[in-house]
C-alpha cells in the first residue's frame, strides 16, 4: 500500500501487510536514520500490535508524527 501523510516531513510511505503483519515498510523524506530503526522495529509484527504501539506519538509541537501516520495508513488499510 502507499499512503500520504499528513502534517509530517515524510512525503510517502508504502508498506505491505501479510497474514496479519506489516512489511516492507519504506518513508519517502522525514528523518532517515530514525524511519529507518522504526521500520525494522515494525517488521514482521502484528498490525494491531503496532497500531497499539506507535498511534499516538507526537513529533514536537505538532499533532501526529511519522510513527502514528503509519498507524494511521495501517488502519486506513485494514479498515480499522
Amino acid at each position: 500500500m502507499e499512503y500520504k501523510p499528513h502534517g509530517v516531513c515524510s512525503q510517502k510511505i508504502t508498506f505491505t501487510i501479510q497474514e496479519n503483519a506489516v512489511h516492507a515498510v519504506q518513508f519517502t523524506g522525514g528523518c532517515s536514520g530514525n524511519l529507518q530503526g522504526i521500520a525494522k522495529l515494525i517488521e514482521g509484527m502484528d498490525v494491531n500490535e503496532a497500531i497499539s504501539r506507535i498511534e499516538g506519538i507526537k513529533c514536537g509541537f505538532k499533532s501526529t508524527s511519522c510513527p502514528d501516520q503509519l498507524a494511521q495508513a495501517l488502519k486506513e488499510a485494514t479498515g480499522r
